[in-house]
């Protein structure tokens, strides 16, 4: 929307967060960031205001659902808007811009605004070093694990692999119930074997063993509250017995702040899962996207990225005996994330074979991949 504003030469108001969602949070922009620093930063970029002017609270306003992935042709066309308007409503902001074929000024503004515009309020700033800190006091490396693996997500993606009838009955219910969510009736099977289901806790043990990694390994597990609890966790804990959640490296009253704010208990994950040695996303979610592509512009930090649907067929194999050894499964996990690991490249165009708007759906996140605009690359 800062790069939108830019385009559409507006004054961008401080934006208004969901509280629609499962987590009902209260927070408003300035508990999660720090207001001042994002206006001055941009201030050559974007007029910002944090509040709509009183004289213009009144007047009428034009309600806008910009089109995904659109271009700059698209929002010079809308500023036709302010011929009738002196306000613009816009009801959703995420991915409203194209993720590719855009002016690099616009690119490099993108990443002004996510990297060095957007800092977290000093309260989530601090207690996000502390627990790093803490974290380094304890084994000096750890891998930070975004386990996407709450009621919502697995409601909304319709992914019940593992669990009991009464559970799939659950997140069928509050799926029919919520209803921003369009797709009702999911197949969990056809959704698992096609790789759009998290990682199970237990899926998220076997292949973080694959990979290599010694059962000490000390994981930093960034996440809500998992569902079904202790039992679902145990599963992950019987491969890695060493880990750490935030509830047990700040105290009480550290996290008191944050009780009932999950957007801003998901800004100390953050903060965490940017500085670990190794980030690893069960789902490839806004905040893992977000994450990866953090650190790929500090430096390409080592962000390992599991290959689901490839995953899902060597679990099965693994559990109905094909694969008996675990050498070989191992072999062919490693090799099948050779190249899943962070290391430099462009960004992915759409898919090929599809035509029409809906190939900019296949097209990979500039969130996720801000290469080559945003980093610089050495002559050697």
């Amino acid at each position: 929307m800062v790069a939108v504003a830019h385009i559409m030469n507006a004054t961008l108001v401080i934006p208004q967060l969901d509280r629609r969602s499962f987590w009902q949070d209260s927070s408003i922009f300035s508990d999660i960031f720090d207001e001042l620093h994002f206006i001055t930063t941009l201030q050559g970029d974007v007029r910002i205001v944090r509040e709509l002017p009183k004289e213009l609270e009144l007047v009428p306003r034009a309600r806008k659902h910009f089109t995904s992935w659109s271009s700059m042709g698209y929002y010079k066309e809308m500023m036709q808007l302010w011929n009738d308007h002196q306000v613009i409503h816009v009801a959703k902001s995420d991915s409203r811009l194209a993720n590719n074929d855009l002016p690099l000024d616009i690119q490099r503004l993108r990443c002004r605004a996510l990297y060095h515009a957007l800092h977290f309020s000093p309260p989530i700033e601090s207690l996000g070093k502390k627990l790093v800190d803490r974290l380094r006091m304890r084994s000096g490396k750890y891998i930070a694990l975004h386990l996407r693996y709450e009621k919502d997500m697995l409601a909304f993606t319709g992914c019940t692999s593992g669990l009991t009838d009464a559970e799939s009955e659950e997140l069928r219910i509050m799926r029919e119930n919520t209803k921003h969510w369009k797709v009702k009736d999911i197949n969990s099977t056809e959704q698992r074997i096609g790789g759009f289901c998290p990682l199970t806790p237990k899926e998220v043990g076997i292949f973080l063993q694959a990979i290599g990694y010694p059962p000490s390994t000390l994981i930093y597990v960034a996440s809500g509250e998992i569902y079904g609890g202790d039992a679902r966790l145990s599963e992950l804990m019987s491969f890695f017995p060493n880990l750490v959640f935030k509830e047990k490296l700040a105290t009480k009253e550290e996290l008191n702040a944050f009780a009932k704010h999950a957007s801003q208990s998901a800004a100390l994950d953050y903060i965490v899962s940017l500085e670990s040695d190794v980030f690893v996303p069960s789902y490839s979610g806004n905040m893992a996207r977000a994450v990866e592509g953090h650190r790929r512009f500090l430096g390409h930090r080592k962000t390992i990225t599991p290959d689901r649907k490839g995953l899902v067929r060597l679990f099965d194999e693994l559990e109905s005996g094909q694969l008996r050894e675990t050498s070989s499964f191992s072999d062919l996990v490693q090799q099948m994330h050779k190249n899943r690991q962070g290391a430099p490249r462009k960004r992915k165009g759409p898919s090929p074979g599809i035509k029409g708007k809906a190939r900019f759906r296949t097209e990979e996140s500039f969130y996720e991949n801000p290469y080559p605009e945003c980093i610089c690359s050495s002559k050697a």
